[in-house]
């Protein structure tokens, strides 16, 4: 028997592939290439370039620019600060703007008087345009009720002037020739008056007090700045039958504190 030499395996040929088509003809090109790639797909399937790059952000409007509003920080990091940076410029302006106005002038003004104190203040100097005998101008600034100024006749005046500026916020009068109500009726006594207030600036400020006929204090509410002098004028009187003088038995000047 002879012996066979077992056979040589004989490689199989090689398969000749046809050149590569482009097999997704629908989709979008690629930006970088041109490639077409199929819906869904990211990144390029040829040059892995991205498909749907984001858009550049738009530009900054110039505020947004300037410091602190331009600081690049981590989330939430800073936003306390600029928030009350911001609160400091919004409350400045509204205060400038309140200083820089007559009206929101007084607006503060009016809320310091109603916050702050108040207290008596005295006056270097009265005087009056006429008194009757032994009732002087400087009885109507002594402290006490039980003695007063006599004004003759309707227009009679008292001025008190004081020795620095101040805020005014008050008058308080005291009429008649006693609180006492059974000895009140029995003298004149003044039921309406005009104020001339004057200011450091040379500017007078009239207020008209119309005053009960009654004994105890009344009160005028005022408000005013650098008040140099006050000028109190009788306009209209009670009780002034068998020409009795109008008496004032007392004024009160009050200042803020």
């Amino acid at each position: 028997m002879v012996a066979v030499r077992p056979g040589v395996p004989i490689a199989a040929r090689p398969t000749v592939r046809p050149a590569a088509v482009n097999d997704e003809p629908d989709g979008a090109p690629c930006p970088s290439c041109g490639t077409t790639n199929r819906p869904g797909r990211t990144f390029c399937r040829s040059c892995a370039a991205p498909l749907n790059p984001r858009a550049q952000a738009a530009a900054l409007p110039w505020w947004r620019t300037r410091w602190p509003f331009n600081r690049r920080v981590r989330a939430g990091s800073g936003r306390l600060l600029r928030g009350s940076l911001i609160a400091l410029v919004i409350a400045g302006l509204l205060v400038a703007g309140f200083l820089l106005v007559p009206a929101g002038r007084y607006v503060i003004e009016d809320v310091r008087d109603k916050l702050g104190g108040t207290g008596e203040i005295s006056p270097a100097h009265v005087s009056a345009d006429a008194a009757a005998p032994g009732h002087p101008a400087k009885a109507a600034v002594d402290s006490v009720t039980n003695t007063y100024w006599g004004a003759p006749k309707l227009g009679d005046s008292l001025t008190a002037d004081f020795e620095d500026p101040f805020r005014l916020v008050g008058v308080t009068v005291h009429t008649g020739v006693s609180t006492k109500p059974e000895v009140f009726q029995t003298g004149a006594r003044p039921t309406k008056a005009d104020l001339f207030i004057k200011t450091e600036d040379g500017k007078i400020h009239e207020k008209t007090m119309t005053l009960a006929d009654k004994p105890g204090e009344q009160t005028l509410r005022t408000g005013i700045s650098d008040v140099v002098s006050i000028r109190f004028v009788v306009r209209e009187a009670a009780g002034q039958e068998d020409g009795r003088p109008i008496a004032l038995g007392e004024i009160e000047y009050f200042k803020r504190t």
